[in-house]
């Protein structure tokens, strides 16, 4: 399983990763996923497109996809072997990164990390 940002996350991807200096762009995008999952749920008709960054199944998941599929098999009652999960997966890393960019456009530093500690 590969998981595509959309064409227009692929700049967020970049910019997030250097403002918050977290090297490679896939720890960003681990964290947008986690932050969109811990939103409501998305609708598979929004799905943008796939043309934007690039994560293997290993770069993206590591040794964890399993906990990945769980955590989307929960959220939207789904058996681990749906074929809608891929595309979830990619939704919700599409989703936390539009989020999070709003964040950093909309808010100082300090603002951010109040924000955070309120909703984590």
């Amino acid at each position: 399983m590969i998981v595509r940002t959309s064409k227009e996350n692929r700049e967020i991807v970049a910019n997030l990763s250097r403002k918050l200096s977290l090297g490679s762009e896939n720890h960003i995008a681990r964290i947008a996923f986690a932050y969109s999952l811990s939103k409501e749920k998305l609708n598979l008709l929004d799905i943008k497109n796939s043309s934007g960054k690039e994560y293997s199944k290993s770069v993206f998941f590591g040794d964890n996809y399993e906990l990945y599929v769980g955590l989307i098999s929960v959220k939207y009652n789904l058996h681990s072997s749906d074929k809608d999960i891929p595309r979830y997966i990619k939704m919700h890393v599409d989703d936390g990164l539009e989020r999070l960019n709003e964040l950093f456009e909309n808010n100082t530093h300090q603002d951010i990390l109040k924000l955070v500690k309120k909703e984590f």
